[in-house]
């Protein structure tokens, strides 16, 4: 039986008005052998996605822009 890591995933959606710098913030904890393909599966709905991915000894962070709107989504290992 093969164990998938766990991770904490932050999902972070800006706001696309200019004079609104607050953002919309989703904590939830998951389950995943890969972070990117978890997110490109979220994102599979959109019809123009640019991810940029960002590996850090701590997380694995995935900037990006789905339809004009911009994302993060953040993994940090449980």
């Amino acid at each position: 039986m093969r164990v998938m890591k766990t991770y904490e995933l932050v999902t972070e959606i800006f706001n696309k008005c200019s004079g609104n710098q607050m953002r919309d913030v989703f904590i939830k904890e998951i389950e995943t052998d890969d972070p990117r393909a978890y997110v490109e599966n979220i994102l599979k709905s959109h019809k123009e996605v640019e991810i940029e991915e960002d590996v850090r000894t701590d997380a694995v962070i995935f900037d990006v822009v789905a339809d004009g709107l911009r994302e993060r989504f953040s993994f940090t290992e449980v």
